[in-house]
C-alpha cells in the first residue's frame, strides 16, 4: 500500500512537472530582443508647465519641492484629466489597475488626444490589474507617439487564470506602483488606481483614498524611477502579446462618448469644474507648499525575483520607523502586520511612542482573506498598547463629502500613509502586509511637512471617532468594538460588526491556512 503510495506521488510529480514544462513552451514569453530603450523628457522652459514649474522653483529654496494633498476623488481625477489636456511634450503613467470603466476609459481618451496633438505618452501597465483592455491598448499601442507595455504579462490571454499553474512565481509578483508624470514638471503619486472607484464615479461604494500632486526637483526622481521600470527585463511591449482589432478606433470612440453624455455625467462633470483644484487653477493661485520630498521605491528586479531586505522599499521604511520619537499612525487599507512587523510596532509602543492603526473592518474589506489574515494579530498588539481603528462601511454625511461621493454609497479605506513625529508622512502604494513587504513592486514619497502631518491628523482624528470602530481588550481580554451612530450615540458590541456566521467560519478557517505571505 505504502509503495503503491509513494509510486502515485513520484508520478504525479513527475507529469505536473512535465505539464508546467510543455505549457511553458507551448505559452513562452515573447522576447525582448529588439526592444527600444527610452528615457524621460527632462523639464524644460518650452512648456507652459514646465515655464510655470521654473519659475515657483526659483522663488522658493533650492531643492524644495511643491505638494497639494488630492483627497476627494473628484480633485484626483480632475488634476490627471488637467495634466492630460496641458501636456506638450510627455505624459509617463504607469497603474496596477486601470478599469475600463466611466473614468478608466474617458482618460485613456485623454491620452489619445495628447499623443494626436503630438505628446509623447509612455504608458506601462500591469497586466493582472488591465485584463480587460487588451483591444483598448492595443489600439492605443498602434498610434503614433503612443507606446504601452505590460508589466509581467500573462502568456495565455485567454483564460489568463491557467497560467498560475505554469508560471506562478512570477506572476504572483506584480507592479503595484501608480505614478501620473506630465512633461517632467508634475507628477501625481499615492494609492490610487484608476477608475469609478477611486474617483467618486461609482455611486454604490466608494474607496477613501489619498495621492500627492508635486512639482520642483522630486519629479526628475520619479522620472528615473518610472525609465528603471519601463527599461526592466519585466516590460513587454503589447504589440508582442495582443494584435490591434481592425477598426476598433470607432469602436472606442462611440464607448467614449457614450460615457461622457446624459444626465449622470454631466453631473459628474459639473462636479469636476466644482473643485477647489479646478477653482484655484482658474484663479492661478495653485496653493502649493514647498517642503522636502524624497522617494523611496522597489527596484523592479523584485518583480522577477526575491530580494535580500536591504535592497527593498522595506529596509528603508524600517529605518523611517525605528526614527520614531513621539509617535506613528498608519493607515493601510490591507493591514498584516506579521510577527516581526507586530514586535516593532509593540516595541515603539511599549517604549512611549503612541502607535495608531487605521484599516479597513470587515464590513468594510473587500478582500476577507486579508482580513483573516489580520484578525490573529489584533490581540498581540492590543497587549502592546497599539491602538486599532477599522473603517466602518457606512459613512456619515460629513464623511462623504469629505470622499466626494455622487449619491449613497458605502465607503471602504484605499489609502495607504504613515504619519511620524506630527512632522513626516510617507505617502504612495505600500500596505503593511506581506505582499508589499517581499512581493509588489512599491513606491512612496516621504514628505516634511507640518502643514500636511496636520491636515492628516486631523482626519485620522475625526475618522476614528466618527468613521472607524475603535477595538479594544475587555476585562476578560475579549475584544470589543465601541463606536458612534448616526445620531452621535455610542456603541458597543462583543460581536464584530457587520459580520455573519459564514463570515466567521471563513475567517476561522483561513487565519489557520499558511497563506499568510500572498497576503
Amino acid at each position: 500500500m505504502l509503495h503503491a503510495l509513494l509510486v502515485f506521488l513520484v508520478w504525479t510529480i513527475a507529469l505536473s512537472a512535465a505539464a508546467i514544462v510543455i505549457a511553458r513552451w507551448a505559452f513562452p514569453l515573447p522576447s525582448l530582443k529588439g526592444r527600444r530603450a527610452s528615457q524621460s523628457i527632462p523639464l524644460s522652459p518650452e512648456t507652459d508647465l514646465g515655464q510655470a514649474v521654473i519659475g515657483y522653483m526659483a522663488a522658493n529654496p533650492p531643492g524644495l519641492s511643491g505638494i497639494l494633498p488630492l483627497v476627494k476623488g473628484t480633485e484626483a481625477f480632475a488634476a490627471r484629466i488637467l495634466l492630460a489636456r496641458i501636456a506638450q511634450h510627455s505624459i509617463d503613467a504607469r497603474y496596477y489597475i486601470w478599469q475600463k470603466d466611466q473614468t478608466g476609459l474617458p482618460l485613456l481618451d485623454e491620452l489619445r488626444a495628447a499623443a494626436a496633438r503630438g505628446v509623447r505618452v509612455r504608458l506601462l501597465v500591469d497586466d493582472n490589474g488591465t485584463w480587460e483592455l487588451d483591444p483598448e491598448l492595443a489600439m492605443l499601442n498602434a498610434l503614433p507617439n503612443f507606446e504601452v507595455r505590460v508589466f509581467n504579462p500573462f502568456t495565455l490571454r485567454h483564460p489568463r487564470w491557467l497560467c498560475y499553474f505554469f508560471d506562478f512565481s512570477r506572476l504572483n509578483r506584480r507592479m503595484h506602483n501608480k505614478s501620473f508624470c506630465i512633461d517632467g514638471a508634475a507628477t501625481i503619486i499615492g494609492g490610487r488606481n484608476i477608475g469609478d472607484i477611486y474617483f467618486a464615479r461609482d455611486v454604490h461604494k466608494q474607496y477613501f483614498d489619498f495621492d500627492l500632486l508635486a512639482v520642483g526637483p522630486i519629479v526628475a526622481d520619479g522620472a528615473r524611477d518610472f525609465d528603471a521600470y519601463w527599461n526592466s527585463d519585466s516590460s513587454y511591449p503589447h504589440e508582442r502579446l495582443v494584435t490591434p482589432t481592425p477598426g476598433y478606433d470607432a469602436t472606442f470612440a462611440a464607448v467614449v462618448e457614450a460615457m461622457t453624455t446624459g444626465d449622470e455625467a454631466e453631473d459628474y462633470a459639473d462636479a469636476l469644474l466644482e473643485t477647489k483644484l479646478v477653482s484655484d487653477l482658474a484663479d492661478d493661485k495653485l496653493d502649493l507648499e514647498w517642503v522636502p520630498v524624497t522617494l523611496h521605491s522597489d527596484p523592479p528586479e523584485k518583480g522577477l525575483r526575491f530580494l535580500p531586505a536591504r535592497r527593498m522599499m522595506i529596509a528603508d521604511l524600517t529605518r523611517i520607523f525605528a526614527g520614531v520619537q513621539d509617535s506613528l499612525d498608519v493607515v493601510s487599507a490591507y493591514f498584516v502586520p506579521g510577527r516581526r512587523g507586530t514586535r516593532m510596532l509593540v516595541r515603539l509602543a511599549k517604549a512611549g511612542r503612541r502607535v495608531r492603526v487605521m484599516t479597513n473592518s470587515l464590513e468594510a474589506t473587500d478582500v476577507l482573506p486579508v482580513h483573516a489574515s489580520y484578525v490573529k494579530y489584533r490581540k498581540p498588539l492590543l497587549k502592546g498598547g497599539v491602538e486599532l481603528f477599522e473603517l466602518k462601511a457606512a459613512q456619515s454625511e460629513t464623511e462623504k463629502d469629505l470622499l466626494g461621493i455622487l449619491g449613497e454609497s458605502a465607503a471602504a479605506l484605499h489609502a495607504k500613509s504613515f504619519v511620524m513625529d506630527h512632522d513626516r508622512v510617507f505617502v504612495g502604494s505600500f500596505n503593511f502586509d506581506p505582499r508589499s513587504v517581499a512581493l509588489n513592486c512599491e513606491m512612496g514619497f516621504l514628505v516634511q511637512s507640518p502643514r500636511l502631518v496636520e491636515f492628516l491628523d486631523a482626519v485620522f482624528d475625526r475618522k476614528s471617532v466618527q468613521a472607524a470602530w475603535s477595538v479594544e481588550l475587555g476585562q476578560g481580554r475579549e475584544l470589543q468594538w465601541r463606536g458612534v451612530d448616526a445620531s452621535g450615540a455610542e456603541i458597543e458590541t462583543e460581536d464584530e460588526p457587520g459580520s455573519t456566521w459564514k463570515d466567521r467560519a471563513a475567517i476561522a478557517i483561513i487565519s489557520r491556512l499558511p497563506v499568510e505571505w500572498l497576503m
